[in-house]
């Protein structure tokens, strides 16, 4: 009997069009695994069921001949059956209220769990993502929300002239609008206004990579964050070229102890040890973009309260956050509810602290998509399955009746057992505590 895997359609959102598996790798595990691949039809879906079909996919309504199925957002209680195995961004390690009916479904049902989230190498370090993808889209939005505000403010700029991502055919597409863009800066510069430009990124991983990849397009210098104050002090700077900022932890926090010196270790083990102290930049930044990965234990970037202050002694140079990492009320704390790709934005008003959409008003225009990867869905899903076809031979072939101990898979994916046999593996056991 031919091993099979089946494809989920997406229904979390309109705007998700992203697939676990292109139809070029559904062809090669087809070929060289003898792996088929079924795909439930789906009518937004960024690649058509045929070209689904002429890569040898079986297109169809019901999976249920495939004991393992993959999917890229949540799936609905309804959908489960009895010990299958589920491999998706599942959300739940950090006890998301919003997703333990999910999980609770999946234990009752003995399923296993897979999350993509948590595939790992030895040190940790996360293997299959869109976190590249969310950068690039989020960067191009934060840009589009800047030229819309400066027009709102009845500032002439050269931002005003981008489509949101997902308006670009591709990624090709949408870095050639960039560039241009950067070309025009160069040889017009930027508006007495905003000048200097200066755009902080918070965070150096796979979504920072993303939003330099895009802001390096354009004509940057970057300096430290030590260096922003007197930048914008001064009168030495340049009105055609842009700022970038980036911020690692050591800028962002320092130890509540005088006697301490701040540890990255320590941080990440004791951050009750240390204060934010990113505030103390924000009053010189035009654009704040937000990549960290946030939990409640550590400190906020921006506070309410902060905002409250900053805007109540007068005007700020701060126009726009980009809150890619986008945790409601979390590092940006006026982040205070998501975003949807056609209304990106909303201007946050700190003395009163409604959220209104669109980029006029009083307090900053907020960029708060939490589904930016499907802003560019055929590369993202591209990039994505080329990671994840290593890995689905030994996940389509591994034997799940197993014990846990003796389960044969990779450890990169061993690790993303989240449960199996309708319990919770060893390393997750303590979400219990938010069933």
């Amino acid at each position: 009997m031919k091993t099979c895997i089946g494809i989920r359609r997406e229904d979390k959102s309109r705007w998700e069009r992203r697939v676990p598996v292109t139809p070029e790798d559904a062809k090669r595990l087809r070929e060289e695994h003898g792996i088929e691949v079924w795909v439930q039809p789906s009518p937004i879906r960024v690649f058509s069921e045929e070209e689904f079909a002429q890569a040898g996919a079986v297109v169809q309504e019901d999976l249920s001949p495939c004991p393992i199925i993959f999917a890229v957002k949540e799936i609905p209680l309804d959908f489960f059956e009895p010990g299958k195995t589920y491999v998706f961004f599942a959300h739940v390690i950090k006890g998301q209220p919003y997703n333990m009916p999910m999980l609770k479904k999946m234990l009752e049902l003995g399923c296993n769990l897979i999350d993509y989230e948590k595939v790992t190498d030895e040190k940790g370090r996360r293997l299959i993502f869109f976190g590249r993808h969310a950068g690039i889209a989020g960067m191009i939005e934060t840009f589009w929300a800047l030229g819309k505000r400066l027009d709102w403010e009845g500032i002439p700029n050269p931002f005003s002239q981008l489509g949101h991502a997902y308006e670009y055919k591709d990624l090709t597409e949408a870095k050639e609008a960039i560039s241009r863009l950067g070309e025009e800066i160069k040889r017009e510069g930027l508006p007495e206004a905003v000048t200097p430009l200066v755009c902080g990124v918070a965070g150096y991983g796979n979504v920072a990579h993303g939003v330099w990849e895009i802001l390096d397009l354009l004509p940057v210098e970057e300096i430290e964050p030590q260096e922003i104050a007197p930048l914008v002090e001064g009168s030495d700077y340049a009105a055609n070229v842009i700022y970038k900022v980036v911020f690692r932890e050591e800028h962002t926090v320092e130890p509540i102890s005088p006697e301490d010196r701040f540890e990255l270790q320590d941080f990440y083990e004791h951050p009750e040890k240390y204060r934010g102290k990113f505030e103390s930049y924000v009053p010189y930044l035009t654009v704040i973009v937000n990549c960290i990965y946030w939990e409640e234990k550590y400190p906020r970037l921006v506070t309410k309260e902060y905002l409250k202050q900053l805007y109540g002694a007068g005007k700020p140079r701060l126009r726009v956050i980009g809150d890619i990492s986008c945790d409601i009320e979390g590092a940006i704390e006026c982040t205070v509810r998501s975003t949807e790709p056609d209304e990106p934005v909303f201007v946050y008003n700190p003395f009163t602290g409604e959220a209104t959409d669109g980029y006029e008003g009083e307090g900053p225009v907020v960029m708060a998509v939490d589904i930016l990867p499907s802003e560019l869905p055929r590369d993202a899903s591209v990039d994505f399955s080329r990671v994840l076809r290593e890995f689905i031979p030994a996940i389509a072939k591994a034997d799940f009746s197993v014990p846990f101990e003796q389960l044969d898979l990779p450890p990169e994916i061993k690790r993303a057992v989240i449960a199996y046999h309708g319990q919770l593996t060893p390393n997750y056991r303590y979400i219990e505590q938010f069933l």
